[in-house]
């Protein structure tokens, strides 16, 4: 890892009660459960140990007060295009359920009736992407699972749909950067868990 190249930090916010229960949550803006508190303290130490010079957020408050507990000293910048996807008619329901009447449906390959298209969720990551290699530095993300997938692939080079092929659990910590130069994108670090006392697992 060059450590003089920009450093990108990505944490997917902490467990809320719909994570428990699988179902798809865009832009319901539920809190963290208890213990998903506990796993964004539990963050701390880990971010607090890297040289950051920004940190933005989705405004959901799900990642908003993953970062508030994560970073409680640091200035936290919202930014709408780290916002979840936006699910339409499926907002809420699991898989298993959405299954029953579309047998085999995944939401990267097939979508969701009335929500955001995969090349809209695809749109706003270049977006962010964007606005992150013109303004250099070291920066911290809190955002979402499907936000945060395809966006890890579009900093490489692939398409949106190549997100599938990344599994984000909560209050993970992934690493985007580069490789010799920054002609070379490269993901240094995926899905990196950091356990609490009262792990739910």
């Amino acid at each position: 890892m060059n450590e003089a190249l920009p450093m990108i930090y990505l944490v997917r916010h902490g467990e809320t009660a719909w994570t428990l229960t699988a179902q798809h949550t865009g832009r319901t803006d539920l809190p963290l459960t208890e213990q998903g508190e506990r796993q964004a303290r539990a963050l701390s130490e880990s971010l607090g140990a890297l040289r950051i010079d920004r940190i933005l957020s989705s405004p959901l408050q799900r990642a908003r007060r993953t970062a508030e507990l994560a970073m409680p000293h640091a200035h936290v910048e919202e930014d709408d295009d780290l916002m979840e996807w936006d699910y339409g008619a499926y907002e809420g329901r699991s898989t298993v359920d959405i299954e029953v009447e579309r047998p085999g449906w995944r939401l990267l390959r097939d979508g969701s009736p009335g929500g955001e298209t995969l090349d809209a969720v695809g749109a706003r990551s270049d977006r962010v992407i964007g606005r992150l290699r013109a303004g250099g530095g070291n920066v911290l993300l809190f955002g979402h699972r499907e936000i945060l997938r395809i966006l890890a692939v579009r900093w490489i080079g692939l398409a949106p749909i190549e997100g599938r092929h990344l599994l984000l659990a909560t209050a993970s910590l992934s690493v985007l950067g580069y490789d010799h130069d920054l002609t070379e994108p490269v993901i240094h670090a995926w899905n990196g868990r950091v356990t609490t006392a009262a792990s739910a697992g």
